[in-house]
C-alpha cells in the first residue's frame, strides 16, 4: 500500500472529504504510475479520482464496528514513534 494512504475508517471525528480526496488521488497516481497526468489523460486521471473518492465515502459510510473509534493524536503518536524506531531519529 503506498505509504501516504492512510487508514481512515474508525476515527472521532470522522475521516473529512478532504482526507478522501487526498487518499483517493495517492491512490490513482499509484495505479496510474504518474503524479501529473498529461492534457490527453487529465479528464480520465480527475474522473478516477473522483470515482475512487466517492465509492470510498460510501465504503466509510456503510462499515460496522464494535471497536471503540480511534483517537487521531493518538494513533499520531504510535505512528512517529514507529517512525523513531524504524528511522533511529
Amino acid at each position: 500500500m503506498c505509504r501516504n494512504i492512510r487508514p481512515l475508517s474508525n476515527f472521532e471525528p470522522p475521516a473529512t472529504d478532504d482526507e478522501i480526496q487526498a487518499a483517493a488521488l495517492q491512490f490513482v497516481r499509484k495505479i496510474s504510475g504518474t503524479t501529473k497526468p498529461s492534457r490527453a489523460n487529465a479528464d480520465a486521471f480527475e474522473r478516477a479520482v473522483q470515482e475512487v473518492a466517492a465509492a470510498s465515502t460510501r465504503l466509510l459510510d456503510a462499515l460496522v464496528t464494535t471497536a471503540p473509534p480511534k483517537d487521531r493524536e493518538v494513533e499520531a503518536a504510535k505512528a512517529r514513534e514507529r517512525a523513531a524506531l524504524r528511522y533511529g531519529t
